[in-house]
């Protein structure tokens, strides 16, 4: 799966938005949407409110945690956690990107792509360190780890590591062969 892949999943998560036009419900195979009218909340699919934020159509309601106070307690947490804290959302970058990309309504939108941005830096240095630490762990042991959990990650940050993680312990797996054959070839 690749980010694209991901983020067309989050696209399938639910938005408030503030329509500015009257329609009745829609049947969509997703489920039925509506009925609209004017600036009363209505929760679609976050595709469909891009779509019509697009058109000029509605508003798009700034989901709660993408405040700028909750972002910054959430930064906060995740630094002086070593573990995996619950992430905002399980699509928090994906849903957060395509919401300040799509929106001008979304308030102090610098400060929150930032907070936003941090705090993805954050977990995915504590997913390195996680890789790292497992990576060690095995060659000073010498005892191969049998499974690694890790919990509270999401979907893109899981697609972000695949390919370095894959390739890792591929590396590793290739040294130990190279080393056991070697010790064989002179003991």
């Amino acid at each position: 799966m690749d980010p694209s892949q991901v983020e067309f999943i989050a696209e399938k998560d639910t938005v408030s938005i503030l329509p500015n036009f009257t329609e009745d419900k829609l049947y969509l195979i997703s489920g039925d949407v509506g009925p609209f009218q004017p600036q009363v909340p209505v929760v679609v699919p976050l595709w469909l409110a891009v779509n019509l934020r697009q058109r000029q159509k509605c508003r798009i309601v700034t989901p709660d945690w993408l405040d700028v106070d909750k972002l910054k307690e959430k930064k906060a947490e995740e630094l002086e956690s070593n573990l995996f804290t619950t992430p905002l959302h399980p699509h928090y970058m994906e849903i957060s990107n395509i919401i300040l990309g799509n929106s001008r309504d979304v308030t102090n939108a610098d400060e929150v792509r930032t907070l936003v941005k941090d705090i993805w830096d954050i977990r995915a240095a504590k997913l390195r360190k996680s890789v790292n630490d497992m990576i060690h762990h095995d060659a000073g042991s010498g005892q191969l780890l049998a499974h690694v959990q890790i919990s509270n990650i999401t979907t893109l940050e899981i697609n972000t590591m695949r390919k370095f993680f894959t390739a890792s312990l591929d590396h590793l797996h290739n040294l130990r062969n190279h080393a056991e054959i070697c010790l064989r070839k002179y003991t």
